[in-house]
């Protein structure tokens, strides 16, 4: 299939489009515009390359996803969660848990200063959302994304301790799912997402459950920041 070009124009090909490897690709440049991205996450698109590429834009064949009531907590999970002194956040340090995710040098960097400040503008405006983890002070782990309707499209996790970003992803469903959220998309599958309770399913029933849920609103209050 062909890889499409973008220009200024507010537009993306037909997702059944994207190019038939896992990853989908569906185009490549154009820019990272609240406007475009909101777009793009609308339509089961999102934005992922790194600083020596443009900007591509995928959507994978496969997706992960996951229904807020169908988080797993393993036993050792739910122990593990009785006993930590870490205390968990909304929406209370959005940029640094960017920074974090930025800081897996492991993984590459792919989250470029052109995504973090695309992302923080997002959040200004009320489009993307963190949910922090602390022990003390100091920040050990989190995840971001964007709310779109009743859904939540994850863009990235990090952790600077054991379980800090698992627990995240736990306290992400049950708030979402505590104020109307049905979906938390977690773009493509891992074993990590999976132990928590993600699923797979096809482009084709994504973008319908996406069509379904993203003009409902959640209740109002669910990203007031503060410590859950």
């Amino acid at each position: 299939m062909q890889l499409h070009v973008l220009a200024d124009e507010l537009w993306f090909p037909d997702i059944e489009q994207a190019l038939d490897d896992p990853d989908g690709l569906l185009a490549i440049g154009g820019d990272l515009s609240p406007q475009r991205l909101i777009y793009a996450y609308r339509h089961a698109i999102f934005p992922w390359f790194d600083e020596r590429q443009p900007i591509l834009w995928w959507s994978p064949g496969t997706r992960a996803i996951l229904a807020p009531k169908e988080v797993h907590i393993s036993k050792s999970m739910k122990k593990w969660l009785k006993k930590t002194p870490f205390k968990v956040s909304v929406n209370l340090a959005f940029a640094k848990v960017i920074d974090g995710c930025a800081d897996r040098a492991q993984e590459g960097t792919w989250i470029t200063d052109q995504m973090r400040s695309a992302y923080i503008m997002l959040h200004q405006q009320g489009h993307a959302h963190s949910i922090e983890v602390w022990d003390g002070e100091q920040l050990v782990g989190g995840l971001y994304g964007v709310n779109i309707g009743q859904f939540y499209c994850g863009e990235s996790m990090f952790h600077r301790a054991t379980n800090a970003s698992k627990m995240a992803f736990i306290y992400l469903a049950h708030l979402f799912g505590q104020y109307g959220g049905q979906f938390i998309d977690a773009q493509m599958p891992t074993d990590h997402l999976q132990s928590l309770g993600v699923k797979s399913c096809s482009r084709a029933e994504f973008y319908n459950y996406l069509q379904q849920y993203r003009d409902q609103p959640l209740r109002s209050g669910c990203w007031e920041p503060r410590y859950l």
